[in-house]
């Protein structure tokens, strides 16, 4: 199991709070075939054979990119605790984060995490792994 804990910008943590979301509560996680993300009261779960690409991102606007975001543009979800870099990943199924009930799916996600080059490494060979 690899843990990726978001990269927290000192300036919005205190504005994160009003969200739920604190370092102890968002994380990314590569482990046993998924990817599992807390962000706050908000979760995402895919299998890795989902994950369709990854991508290293940013600069972002903070008004884009801080808290739980939708795109009006593609319906992709950002987990925002930065405005530096995050990773934006790609799935060939869209998946529920946002809305209760997994009404309103995403086809990629936006995960500010301190180690970004980490969490490609950690989703890209987990993909490629055969499986036995």
């Amino acid at each position: 199991m690899a843990r990726f804990a978001f990269g927290f910008d000192p300036a919005w943590r205190i504005p994160l709070l009003l969200f739920g979301v604190r370092p102890g509560r968002a994380f990314a996680e590569v482990r046993e075939g998924e990817l599992s993300v807390r962000f706050g009261p908000w979760s995402l779960r895919t299998p890795l054979s989902n994950v369709a690409g990854t991508t290293v991102t940013g600069p972002y606007a903070p008004w884009k990119a801080i808290g739980p975001h939708l795109s009006l543009a593609d319906r992709g979800v950002t987990f925002g605790t930065n405005a530096r870099r995050g990773v934006c990943v790609r799935f060939h199924t869209p998946v529920p984060a946002l809305a209760p009930g997994g009404f309103l799916a995403h086809p990629g996600a936006t995960l500010t995490v301190s180690d970004t080059e980490g969490l490609v490494e950690a989703l890209e060979n987990d993909r490629r792994e055969p499986k036995t």
